[in-house]
């Protein structure tokens, strides 16, 4: 099987996978305060084997040939999916270590917004589970921006396309998405 077809073999599984434990529809506000018919919840899809497993994979076949040093983002939407990005990272022939960006400090320990690796100075990558108007995933950018990084992308398992590339296209930061919500509202 060549590259091509078993990147949309992956992507085909992981959006069967995301149609089953993720996309709900029913009334709900998101987390950019807007009001919605439908969500999708990525926690049961991204702490599942087959689902982690995919996400590592896809997410990482987009970072080639993307110069990055580091991948993280902002507690709790990104914290599920860094841990198998990095473990994977190897397979891809380079290492990824990762970090999160806490929501707010904490008043013990190392009171540090940015935790696990030293990103000072490096070039990160910024995931993100949903993004609506890209709030979230930009104030990880603005941490790791103060804490000395810069960002090479932000890159979402899912665009709900209600704004958060444009908010990135503005602030002059690449944004890709795996999938993209019409992908899912077409399919039900």
């Amino acid at each position: 099987m060549n590259e091509r077809s078993q990147h949309h073999d992956s992507r085909q599984k992981l959006f069967t996978l995301l149609k089953e434990r993720a996309f709900r529809r029913g009334r709900i506000t998101l987390a950019s305060g807007r009001e919605s018919d439908f969500y999708f919840d990525m926690k049961p899809a991204m702490l599942d084997p087959d689902g982690a497993n995919l996400m590592a994979e896809l997410i990482l076949q987009q970072l080639q040939g993307v110069n990055a040093d580091c991948i993280g983002g902002l507690e709790m939407g990104a914290v599920p999916l860094i841990a198998p990005v990095a473990m994977r990272s190897v397979d891809f022939g380079r290492r990824l270590p990762g970090f999160f960006v806490r929501k707010a400090v904490k008043d013990h320990g190392t009171k540090k917004r940015v935790d696990g690796a030293d990103i000072a100075g490096k070039t990160v990558v910024i995931l993100e589970d949903v993004t609506t108007t890209g709030g979230s995933a930009m104030d990880a950018v603005k941490a790791v921006t103060e804490a000395g990084a810069k960002v090479a992308l932000v890159l979402s398992i899912l665009d709900r396309g209600e704004g958060a590339a444009d908010l990135y296209a503005k602030a002059g930061i690449p944004f890709k998405s795996l999938f993209r919500a019409e992908e899912f509202l077409a399919a039900t």
